[in-house]
């Protein structure tokens, strides 16, 4: 395919994660070395600022502060839910893209982000298509909740599994200090899959982790869970379990439902958090006086003083291959891992094509979850360990970590 010469333009989308800004690092300083890209352009908050027209001139930036992103949480240009509806049902959003794009010699479109986001690439990338506008699209995986369809794993995932798992451990021992009996419930990320609960059955590995763990992709049994919670108790006057905070039971009624009317997002998701709570509450007049609900919330999303370097480096290489295989001719296509069989770990960079990514939810498989439905086996084990390999930690300044502090020049034309 002939050489395509114009400007770039990088987005982020959906939930932040302690790596997403190592992709945006990837991103834009790979792309900024190539010849045949002449200007790199940052959106501001995703699709909403090429919307909007509100994106920065990332040759602006200081390097040493883009190196900087590789260890600095959260979404550095800002993030966005915002939903393109169908070209065929309202193409406004879709025209004023091409209007931007064709404004700033726009050529190459990178998102970064996870199902929602394939799910705007992919529209993005057919209507431009359709209309015979040229622009090279490739999606960038990122989601803690590790449910992208096609891909090992994705980008963001490791870090938050290995700062969950830590976090259960250190709870664990917390949990032990008193000769009293204590129930404690951990609430745990993760809507449709349950991969961030799962990851508290690494602490578990090591001995210091919950005695149940309960996902979203076994239906949630009120019952069930008094008679194991009560049954552990009994035993050992201890308990840890860890919830996915979508766990929901045989008619599809979430948990956090039964304390509450969810309000919904841009997407039509529900919002959800307060499982622990209302599990602590009934778990307090069923079974024991003494009972803590931990909700981690958005502290598994933005630890990047815990980030695996395992996930942090790949994230930096899936946007760094997502700008060789544009300018190599590549588009439509997400860039993805595939794990090489045997003992030591190593994934291999392929692509998906978005119109197969886009929506679709990869679940735990159920092998690997115990006959019981209440923990994990050690097929997980041996999938989610090496992912969380490796250590990497922002520099410290008088103690505190130095993030990146982007200038954000608004680009012009």
């Amino acid at each position: 395919m002939s050489e395509l010469v114009g400007a770039a333009i990088f987005g982020q989308s959906g939930g932040p994660t302690s790596v997403i800004n190592a992709s945006a690092a990837g991103v834009i300083q790979e792309a900024l070395k190539q010849p045949c890209i002449t200007k790199v352009y940052g959106a501001a908050h995703g699709i909403k600022g090429i919307l909007d027209e509100v994106f920065y001139d990332m040759s602006q930036e200081d390097p040493k502060e883009l190196d900087l992103l590789r260890t600095t949480p959260s979404s550095a240009l800002g993030s966005v839910r915002y939903k393109l509806k169908s070209a065929d049902e309202d193409e406004t959003d879709y025209k004023r893209l091409v209007e931007v794009f064709k404004k700033y010699n726009i050529k190459y479109f990178f998102y970064n982000g996870g199902n929602d986001s394939m799910d705007t690439c992919n529209k993005v990338s057919k209507y431009m298509q359709k209309v015979g506008y040229e622009c090279r699209v490739m999606g960038v995986p990122k989601t803690i909740d590790n449910d992208l369809f096609g891909t090992d794993h994705c980008p963001g995932y490791a870090s938050a599994a290995k700062y969950i798992a830590t976090s259960t451990m250190e709870v664990y021992h917390d949990a032990r200090v008193y000769d009293t009996g204590m129930i404690t419930v951990l609430e745990i990320m993760g809507r449709n899959a349950g991969w961030l609960t799962a990851s508290a059955a690494l602490a578990a590995y090591k001995g210091n982790g919950p005695d149940l763990i309960y996902l979203p992709e076994i239906p949630f049994s009120m019952e069930q869970f008094l008679e194991d919670t009560n049954k552990v108790y009994k035993e050992t006057g201890k308990v840890i379990v860890a919830v996915s905070e979508g766990c929901k039971d045989a008619k599809g009624t979430y948990v956090a439902e039964m304390g509450a009317n969810l309000a919904k997002d841009s997407f039509g998701h529900a919002q959800l958090g307060g499982t622990a709570s209302i599990l602590a509450n009934i778990v307090k007049e069923k079974i024991a006086k003494k009972v803590r609900g931990i909700e981690f919330s958005l502290l598994q999303r933005a630890a990047a003083h815990v980030a695996s370097l395992t996930d942090v480096n790949e994230a930096y290489l899936a946007g760094q291959m997502a700008v060789k295989y544009a300018v190599e001719g590549k588009t439509d296509y997400m860039v993805a891992f595939e794990r090489e069989a045997g003992p030591v770990y190593k994934c291999n960079i392929k692509l998906l094509n978005l119109t197969d990514v886009a929506n679709t939810e990869k679940t735990i498989p159920r092998e690997w979850i115990n006959k019981e439905g209440n923990g994990l086996n050690k097929e997980f084990i041996d999938y989610a360990l090496p992912l969380i390999q490796g250590e990497s930690c922002p520099p410290l300044e008088d103690g505190l970590p130095r993030f990146a502090k982007l200038k954000k020049v608004l680009a012009t034309k």
